[in-house]
């Protein structure tokens, strides 16, 4: 049997809030929507191409030559932004390799539309410098922090596989990067599963050292996703963002200090650090390939066999098909 999560007092007013927000955000966006349905609400996280992508300005214009207008909403990881991409409150947003299977499982109101090639060098299950944990295999009886339903939360399923342990084998702390960090650095728990760029604040200017990094053990794919009825209706807006996208990504591959600097301020991390993250990153949106989507299904797969999820799902059920 898994063993409990014991999410500390912070993370449960933490989830509260987001749940919060999300309920109030889907009430808001959806009143606008149906006030004007031209309109692209779009899902964004503090670090990543789609904040670049609102800082430069560069959608607004591709989609007013459609007819449409382009709203943005902040979100603190993937499982929260799609959560409100299942309750109607947005249309576009991205993730992890993660999140999308858990919302697939709870709904089928997405569809996959791109990634962006695997960086599994972009992650990591961190310890304290001076731990006495030096592989995964120490990890056993011990208190791991991560997201739940996260990208890492992947990462510790496959570390801990590949170490001969299980989700029952250590205590799982399900926190958000901003609660996981102040855990692990007052030593509430005794490793913490992070992505860049915290991953990358956490080593440079903290007290972590990398204990496994994704190599090997994980792809990290970044997806970008859709609400399959928005979709449906505004393909061409859809293609609009992702062109958007791709223009802004070919700049950032060659620009990592440039993007560290743009992004910094927004982030709240010093841009020599985020430039370490992004060096880290995968650049080239594409659409979804058939290796893609198998390793998509294994992760589905692996987490329907843990009984994280309530039913099996079919990755390549929510792939847009072209022309779609």
């Amino acid at each position: 049997m898994q063993a409990a999560a014991q999410p500390l007092p912070e993370a449960r007013l933490a989830r509260a809030w987001i749940l919060l927000t999300a309920l109030a955000l889907s009430l808001l966006t959806g009143l606008a929507a149906r006030a004007d349905e031209k309109v692209v609400r779009i899902g964004y996280q503090k670090y990543g191409t789609l904040v670049l992508l609102k800082g430069k300005g560069t959608l607004e214009p591709k989609l007013k030559a459609l007819g449409y207008t382009v709203t943005w909403s902040e979100f603190p990881s993937g499982p929260p932004l799609l959560e409100a991409l299942n309750a109607g409150a947005l249309d576009f947003g991205t993730a992890g390799e993660t999140p999308p299977i858990f919302a697939q499982a709870a709904s089928d109101a997405l569809t996959y539309v791109a990634h962006e090639p695997a960086a599994p060098r972009g992650e990591a299950i961190l310890v304290p410098k001076d731990s006495p944990i030096r592989s995964v295999a120490e990890l056993k009886g011990k208190t791991v922090a991560f997201t739940r339903g996260s990208n890492v939360n992947y990462l510790v399923v496959s570390a801990l596989k590949k170490a001969g342990l299980t989700l029952a084998d250590i205590t799982p702390v399900y926190l958000t990067p901003a609660d996981g960090r102040a855990a692990f650095e007052r030593g509430a728990v005794d490793a913490w599963g992070v992505w860049d760029p915290f991953y990358a604040a956490a080593v440079v200017t903290g007290n972590a050292r990398v204990l496994s990094d994704g190599t090997d053990l994980v792809p990290n794919h970044q997806f970008y996703l859709a609400s399959r009825a928005f979709t449906a209706k505004n393909g061409a807006a859809v293609d609009a963002v992702v062109s958007a996208i791709a223009e802004i990504d070919a700049w950032a591959k060659d620009n990592a200090d440039a993007v560290a600097q743009e992004l910094a301020p927004s982030v709240g991390i010093p841009a020599p650090i985020l430039a370490v993250a992004l060096k880290r990153q995968s650049y080239g949106v594409r659409s979804l390939d058939r290796d893609v989507v198998a390793q998509q299904q294994r992760i589905a797969d692996t987490f329907h066999g843990l009984g994280l999820i309530p039913k099996a799902v079919d990755v390549a059920d929510a792939v847009r098909k072209p022309g779609s």
